[in-house]
Formats: structure tokens, sequence, C-alpha cells
């Protein structure tokens, strides 16, 4: 079960890519997110749709840097809200470095 009450979700930039975490504060096409991954790569999952109902089915052939503590991010033009499965699906995948 996720530890968090806030919704997890994912979000769709314009132009710096889909982050997953937490919404702390919307104001237009702006968002500060906590806790936020990159989406950089997934596996396992057709679309960000997919993606946001049930998670990924590879985790291990997914990208995912580790989270940031606390992301402003400008452009968005998609936020989905994640179900439990799904967040804990994309908080369990391991983190990719380079």
């Amino acid at each position: 079960m996720p530890k968090s009450k806030r919704k997890y979700q994912i979000v769709r930039t314009f132009s710096a890519g889909v982050f997953a975490g937490f919404i702390e504060n919307r104001k237009k096409d702006e968002v500060t997110m906590t806790m936020a991954r990159r989406l950089w790569y997934w596996d396992g999952a057709a679309s960000l749709s997919q993606l946001a109902m049930e998670g990924v089915k590879n985790p291990n052939g997914c990208k995912f840097p580790l989270p940031v503590e606390r992301i402003t991010l400008l452009g968005v033009i998609e936020i989905l809200d994640c179900t439990d499965q799904a967040q804990i699906s994309i908080q369990g995948v391991p983190i990719w470095k380079r």
C-alpha cells in the first residue's frame, strides 16, 4: 500500500518530459511536484494512460532516475491520476544511473 495519502500523479510536459510524484502546487501550465521521478523510458506499458492505471510490467527494463525532492515544471500538457497499483509499480522500479 502506498505510504502517503496524497494523490500520486503522472505529469507530462511539452518539452521537459514525463514525471511521476505528488503535485504540491498548480498554476495554469506550471506545476510544482515533490518526490518526483523522471519517467525517461518505460517498458511494459503501451501508453501513459496504461502506466497510470497498471504501472509497468517489466520494471528492470525501465529507466527512471532517482526522485528529486522538489521540482517546478513549466509547459504541463497532461496530468494523470495513478492507481495504488501503478504508484507501487513506478516507485518500485530500480533507480537508473549512468
